[in-house]
């Protein structure tokens, strides 16, 4: 299983602890900088989440700042958690790309307009979406995108390290016969076995709502757990993805996706709804 390291989550935990420990200790950046043998703009950086911090510069810091005991021994595992390279970086993708921030998530809570959600895709149906994107790929660029969307996956079955799921999906990702008729009844049996993981919570928003909350795109809230880190959301639509981390940008995703949730059949009704559609094929 692969482990939740080397994201920009990491360095951002990372750097607002050394910011906490830095201010406790009555240090100012212009202060700070010179006894550490560091650029004030370094420091920054680093506080931010922006740039890497080796384990001697923090140790040098916790030492400046008076941090011993419980704070030199976890912010030392930190700092090395936060420069170990991800897994998906084998696959071209980088920190701060939504696969590196999802791999550091604990739960992801995603509305899905048009398709079903990738955490939920089979892979012949994934293949046939990065078909049909305008963005052009080699028959392997396309395998490696279906093996990372395989690889996150497991996350939803893992013991160890369990990613959450609460997903509503439109009526109309049901009926969408996406890579044909093949595809799409593999599609709808594994969504009928997904919903049954303790990891997933899926509804299904019917159709004939007229307008409500979210009729533009499909979006996703992130939210980190245990790492105390700010949720943020993120919205995939025609012409490329836009990540959001302001509050009320956040606040407001979360507040449609609740909305949507009242709207949306109750889980045992959505997975009825499904074998419904899947027996009309």
């Amino acid at each position: 299983m692969e482990k939740r390291n080397g994201s920009s989550i990491r360095r951002r935990i990372l750097g607002r602890r050394l910011r906490e420990l830095r201010e406790l200790a009555g240090y100012t950046l212009e202060s700070a900088a010179p006894a550490l043998d560091a650029s004030v703009s370094r420091l920054s950086r680093i506080e931010t989440g922006q740039q890497k911090a080796d384990v001697h510069l923090v140790k040098s810091m916790l030492d400046l700042f008076d941090a011993g005991g419980d704070h030199w021994t976890e912010l030392l595992a930190l700092a090395r958690e936060a420069g170990q390279r991800g897994w998906y970086r084998a696959y071209g993708l980088g920190d701060n790309s939504y696969v590196g921030y999802e791999t550091e998530a604990t739960q992801v809570l995603e509305y899905a307009l048009g398709f079903v959600p990738g955490l939920l895709q089979v892979p012949d149906y994934s293949r046939a979406l990065y078909d049909a994107s305008p963005m052009r790929r080699t028959a392997a660029e396309r395998e490696r995108e279906v093996e990372v969307r395989t690889i996150r996956q497991r996350r939803l079955h893992s013991e160890d390290d369990p990613l959450r799921l609460a997903a509503i999906l439109d009526d109309a990702a049901l009926r969408n016969p996406v890579g044909g008729r093949e595809t799409h009844c593999a599609q709808l049996a594994h969504l009928h076995t997904a919903a049954e993981l303790p990891t997933v919570t899926l509804q299904v928003l019917p159709a004939g709502q007229g307008a409500h909350p979210a009729l533009a795109s499909g979006f996703m809230v992130l939210r980190f757990g245990d790492l105390g880190e700010p949720d943020m959301a993120y919205a995939e639509h025609a012409l490329g993805a836009t990540l959001l981390e302001k509050e009320p940008e956040v606040t407001l995703a979360r507040l449609k996706f609740d909305q949507l949730r009242t709207l949306a059949l109750a889980p045992v009704e959505s997975r009825e709804l499904i074998r419904r559609v899947a027996g009309e094929l």
